[in-house]
């Protein structure tokens, strides 16, 4: 019985995807849920599930190829059985005897390894490796090695001893113009690149999706950056000082992200439009707070959500920002976790990143950057001293946020990560 292989349904927002990879081929045994093929969209990549133990039949689609909701892409017979043995390796090639070596074979020779493109030009000027010195790594010659070589005396015909003895006076006189070396050959750019290494590699449709996506940004929104800075002392203290309770009572450990929500969260509360967005020509203000964690993972960046995330404790928002670090790591966030949001936080700081100008995540209208905290001096009371800093900036939409809103949110940040106890009663 065949039973078809089908693309699992896509949401709404998706309107195709690629085929990753097969991890079966045509006539291997698969057993029912088993992963055949990982297909990517512009959000996640969705593993696809066997629908029920046979054989692997047909590969309808392979891979690379781009596919809809529902499309067929293999069919697989619950009947047939697995191929015995997979087809026989195919025997080694004899070894060329000497007189059949090519003048291209023998350019590689004593002298050092030649490129296809010098080895080309080599056998065109009836050049072999001995007669060039290579340039390249490990005396490896290049094509301008090649270009550049004088060409060889070309070898004296044979003549009867007694012509030797009486060379004619024309062969006498050509002699030594045969033996001067030629003018080397101009050497064109193209020429000079086509021996340089370099990868062509399609984007994955994540990566062209968050191109697409700030590009989409930058043109649309009026993006203007405001930037401050924060003495994060008084936050590491708290944090030393609990972070084993918190640790031993909630399993998790207390990092810096949770301040820098429930800060975020503060300000949002206390100017609406800085979680408000752009619909047409009206303003949409959320009466909800999604806030958007942007992290890094192997296929790129992405932004899943913390829904309602002024109803998470800290403990709350530590345990979900490791969950998604976890599941972009292993490929396996939902789309559902990856959509919406209100309000994004991107954290540079992780790589060391001193300071930045994040860009709007569509149709968000603000997005908070965080840095490298480092030891710096600073003026307090008159004096010179030293204080962890951290420089916060906030990008926004000018159409709708202006600057009197967007300085006095982020200084509301900055005044309850200075004082966390603003964070506990919310003043």
């Amino acid at each position: 019985m065949l039973i078809e292989v089908k693309v699992p349904q896509l949401s709404e927002s998706v309107a195709e995807a690629t085929l990753v990879r097969w991890h079966k081929k045509v006539g291997e045994a698969v057993a029912r849920d088993e992963n055949l093929i990982d297909i990517e969209t512009d959000k996640v990549v969705l593993e696809t599930p066997a629908p029920d133990a046979g054989v692997l039949v047909a590969i309808i689609k392979n891979d690379g190829a781009s596919v809809t909701s529902g499309e067929l892409i293999a069919q697989i017979d619950t009947d047939a059985k697995a191929s015995a043995a997979a087809p026989a390796a195919a025997a080694p090639a004899p070894a060329a005897a000497p007189a059949q070596v090519s003048t291209a074979s023998a350019s590689a020779a004593p002298g050092g390894p030649a490129s296809p493109a010098a080895r080309k030009i080599m056998d065109e000027r009836g050049l072999t490796a001995a007669d060039v010195p290579g340039t390249g790594r490990g005396g490896r010659i290049t094509k301008p090695d090649a270009v550049g070589a004088p060409q060889p005396a070309a070898p004296a015909p044979a003549v009867p001893s007694a012509a030797v003895a009486r060379p004619a006076p024309a062969a006498a006189a050509a002699a030594p113009a045969a033996a001067l070396p030629q003018p080397p050959m101009p050497v064109k750019l193209e020429e000079l690149l086509a021996d340089r290494p370099q990868q062509r590699v399609p984007m994955s449709r994540l990566r062209a999706r968050v191109a697409e996506r700030l590009l989409q940004s930058q043109a649309q929104n009026a993006i203007l950056t405001t930037f401050n800075e924060v003495n994060m002392g008084p936050l590491m203290e708290l944090r030393k000082k609990y972070a084993e309770k918190f640790e031993k009572t909630h399993g998790v450990k207390l990092g810096f992200m949770s301040f820098f929500v429930k800060a975020a969260l503060q300000a949002l509360r206390k100017f609406p439009v800085l979680n408000a967005s752009v619909d047409g020509n009206d303003i949409v203000y959320h009466g909800f707070f999604d806030i958007g964690i942007a992290v890094g993972s192997p296929r790129g960046l992405v932004v899943p959500i913390l829904r309602d995330a002024d109803q998470m404790s800290f403990a709350d928002i530590e345990q979900k920002i490791a969950e998604f670090g976890q599941k972009a790591k292993d490929g396996k966030l939902s789309i559902e976790e990856l959509t919406g949001g209100t309000f994004s936080i991107s954290n540079g700081g992780v790589f060391g990143s001193m300071l930045s100008t994040p860009i709007i995540n569509p149709p968000q209208s603000a997005i908070l950057g965080i840095h490298a905290t480092k030891d710096r001096p600073v003026a307090e009371n008159g004096q010179v001293v030293i204080r962890p800093i951290n420089y916060l900036a906030m990008s926004y939409d000018h159409r709708i946020i202006d600057g009197r809103e967007a300085v006095l949110g982020l200084v509301t940040m900055k005044e309850a990560l200075e004082d966390p106890a603003r964070l506990l009663f919310d003043v």
